[in-house]
C-alpha cells in the first residue's frame, strides 16, 4: 500500500490532485462544522491523508452558528441554541469570490482556509465555503449559517454552494487539473454538473452525452454512508427548476430529475467510475438498494492518534515508536504489559469520572464497572433498549459489585421521535438512581467524545440491523482498550471477535445462509445476559483476562480499524488507476 501512496507522490509531485467534497467536516473541538459521524469521519480522513501526503484539498460549509448547542430543560426536552464562533480566530479569508445563481438572485461566495498539518508538516487545505457577505440578501446570507438547518429549500441551497459554488471557487484558486472528486455522501452531487459543463468542447452539448458522461465517470469517486432510504437527499423537480433556472436545459432537467425528482445519491452513482459503502456489509446493502452499480465497501476507520487518551498516547509512545506514522504497529500491543494498558486506561477513566461528579454533582466511582453510550439519538440505533427492563438492570446492579452508565447524543432539532427517546431515558436513570450511577452528559460534541470513549469500561452500540453502516465511536473505544458489546452490524461484523475484543448483542450469521432473525426481546435477553454473566464477572473476578481484552482491543482492531489504512485503500483503488 505505502507503493501506491509512494507513486501517486511521484506522479503527482506537490501539486494537489483529489478534491474531497463534504457537506460537514469536524477536526477541530472549537471549530463547530460537523454534527456528528460523517463530519468527523471526514476530519479524519484529510488527518491522515496530511499524514501520509496524500495530495489533497477538502471542501465544506462553512456554518457560522455551528450545528447547536444542546442543552435540557426541567422536563428532559433537547433545546437548541445557536453555536456562535469566530471564524477568522481559526482561520484565514481567501481574496477570490465567485458567484452562483439561486432563485434568479446572483450569490457571492467566499472561502476560508485552513491547513491541517500532519505529522510530517504536510499542509492539506480544507475551504469553507461561505455566503455571510454584505453583497447578499438576507436570505442568502443565512445559506451558510446552520449545517442541515431548515426545510428542502434551505437544503437544496446550500448543496448548490457546496457542489456548484465549491467547485467554481477551486477553479477561480487555480486547481486547473483536479485528477478525482471525492465525493464523500451525496450532498456535493452538484459537483458533476460544473464538470460536465467543463468537460462539454464549446458549451453547446447536452451535458450528458454520452462522450462528456464517460468523462465525468473518470474523474469521480462517490462514498455512499447510509442504507436507510430518509438518508439519501430527494428533491422535487419544481424545486430544483426553481432555485437553479436556466442553469440546465429542459432536455437536461428531464434527464437529471426523473420520475418524482433529483436524487442526489443518483446523481452520484450515475456520475462516479469508483462507488463505495463503508463497511462489507453495508457494499452488500449497497448493492441491493441501488441494483446496476458497481459497488465497492472500503470499511471506515478512526485517526488513531487524534482519538487515543493521553495516557494511552504515552504508553504507545513508550512501546510502540512509529504508532502515530504507521498504525499497524499497534499490532504489537500484546508486548505491552497489561498493567501498564490497565494503568493507562484507569487515569483516563479518573479523568471522566472526576469530571462528570464535578459538573452534576454526582459520585461516580471509577472503581466500578461503566458502560458508555452514545450516538445520534435516532430510533433506529435503538438508544433507549438497555432500559427495556428497568427491573432486570437493578438486579444486575445489586449483584455484580457496581454498575455505572453514561449516555450522551444529540437528537437532530426536527427528529421529535430522537427528543422524545433522551425524554424517556432521562425518565428512567433517575427511576435507577437509587441503585446505581447514571448520568446524560448534554451536548456530545468532539471534546467530549474524546474522554467518553477512553473512560469507560465498556461500550454499548445496538441499533437496528443492517441500518448501522460502519459506525466509528466503537473503533474509538477500541484503540483505548474498551471492548464493545454491540449488535453485529456495520465495522462490529468485521471487528468482533467473541470473548477476544468483546461480545455481541445478535447472533452471528452462518456463512451462505441468511442472516438470522433477532427478535428484539431475544437481543435484549442476551445482551442482559452477557452482562450478567459474563461482562461483569470477568471485570471484577478476572482482571487479568479482562486486560487481556483491552489488550486485543487495541492490537486487533486498533491497528486495522484506522484511516490510515481507509485512505491506502482509497488511494490504491479509486485515486490511483
Amino acid at each position: 500500500m505505502e507503493y501506491g501512496i509512494h507513486k501517486m507522490k511521484q506522479l503527482y509531485k506537490d501539486t494537489v490532485k483529489i478534491a474531497y467534497f463534504s457537506m460537514e467536516i469536524g477536526f477541530h473541538e472549537e471549530i463547530p462544522t460537523y454534527s456528528g459521524g460523517l463530519g468527523i469521519l471526514a476530519g479524519d480522513t484529510l488527518r491522515s491523508c496530511a499524514d501520509l501526503e496524500v495530495p489533497i484539498l477538502g471542501v465544506t460549509l462553512i456554518s457560522n452558528k455551528g450545528y447547536f448547542i444542546q442543552k435540557f430543560d426541567d422536563k428532559g426536552m433537547q433545546i437548541e441554541e445557536p453555536c456562535e464562533w469566530e471564524i477568522s480566530r481559526f482561520m484565514q479569508e481567501v481574496k477570490q469570490r465567485v458567484s452562483v445563481r439561486i432563485n434568479g438572485e446572483e450569490v457571492i461566495v467566499r472561502a476560508w482556509r485552513y491547513d491541517l498539518q500532519g505529522i510530517g508538516g504536510h499542509l492539506v487545505p480544507i475551504y469553507f465555503m461561505d455566503t455571510d457577505l454584505e453583497e447578499n440578501s438576507p436570505e442568502m446570507r443565512k445559506i451558510t449559517h446552520r449545517l442541515y438547518g431548515g426545510d428542502r429549500r434551505y437544503r437544496l441551497s446550500q448543496e448548490i454552494i457546496l457542489g456548484i459554488g465549491g467547485y467554481r471557487i477551486l477553479k477561480q484558486l487555480g486547481y486547473y487539473d483536479i485528477a478525482k472528486y471525492h465525493m464523500n455522501e451525496g450532498h456535493s452531487a452538484l459537483l458533476t454538473l460544473e464538470l460536465r459543463k467543463d468537460l462539454t468542447d464549446d458549451g453547446t452539448w447536452d451535458i450528458f452525452d454520452e462522450k462528456v458522461e464517460k468523462k465525468v465517470h473518470n474523474r469521480c469517486v462517490f462514498t455512499t454512508h447510509t442504507p436507510v432510504p430518509a438518508g439519501h437527499d430527494k428533491f422535487a423537480t419544481d424545486l430544483v427548476k426553481e432555485l437553479l433556472g436556466d442553469y440546465l436545459t429542459e432536455a437536461e432537467y428531464k434527464k437529471m430529475c426523473p420520475g418524482e425528482g433529483l436524487n442526489m445519491t443518483l446523481l452520484a452513482l450515475n456520475s462516479s467510475k469508483y462507488i463505495n459503502g463503508v463497511a462489507k456489509k453495508h457494499g452488500e446493502i449497497s448493492r441491493e438498494m441501488f441494483p446496476g452499480f458497481r459497488i465497492d465497501s472500503i470499511t471506515n476507520g478512526i485517526h488513531t492518534a487524534f482519538w487515543s487518551s493521553e495516557p494511552m498516547k504515552r504508553l504507545f509512545d513508550k512501546y510502540l515508536v512509529e504508532w502515530k506514522k504507521d498504525p499497524f504497529t499497534l499490532r504489537n500491543a500484546f508486548n505491552i504489559p497489561l498493567e501498564e494498558i490497565w494503568a493507562a486506561h484507569h487515569e483516563a477513566k479518573g479523568e471522566l469520572v472526576s469530571g462528570i461528579n464535578k459538573k452534576y454533582g454526582l459520585s461516580f466511582d471509577r472503581e466500578k464497572f461503566t458502560i458508555g453510550f452514545a450516538r445520534r439519538i435516532t430510533a433506529y440505533k435503538r438508544p433507549y433498549m438497555f432500559f427495556s427492563d428497568k427491573d432486570r438492570i437493578r438486579k444486575i446492579a445489586e449483584s455484580s459489585g457496581g454498575l455505572q452508565v453514561i449516555f450522551a447524543g444529540k437528537a437532530h432539532p426536527k427528529d421529535h421521535e430522537g427528543k422524545k427517546i433522551i425524554i424517556e431515558i432521562k425518565k428512567a436513570m433517575a427511576e435507577l438512581s437509587d441503585k446505581m450511577n447514571v448520568v446524560y452528559l448534554e451536548n456530545y460534541n468532539m471534546a467530549l467524545a474524546k474522554k467518553l470513549v477512553a473512560g469507560v469500561d465498556l461500550w454499548l452500540n445496538n441499533p437496528q440491523p443492517p441500518k448501522e453502516a460502519s459506525g466509528t465511536s466503537g473503533m474509538k473505544a477500541g484503540v483505548n482498550g474498551i471492548p464493545n458489546l454491540s449488535i453485529l452490524d456495520g465495522w462490529w461484523l468485521e471487528g468482533h471477535v467473541e470473548n477476544v475484543t468483546g461480545w455481541s448483542i445478535n447472533e452471528r450469521p452462518s456463512i451462505g445462509k441468511p442472516a438470522a432473525v433477532n427478535s428484539r426481546a431475544k437481543e435484549l435477553q442476551n445482551l442482559y445476559d452477557k452482562l450478567e454473566n459474563v461482562i461483569l464477572p470477568t471485570y471484577y473476578d478476572n482482571r487479568e483476562g479482562w486486560m487481556r481484552i483491552m489488550q486485543n482491543s487495541i492490537g486487533f482492531n486498533g491497528s486495522f480499524f484506522n484511516t490510515h489504512r481507509m485512505v491506502y485503500q482509497y488511494v490504491l483503488s479509486a485515486y490511483f488507476d
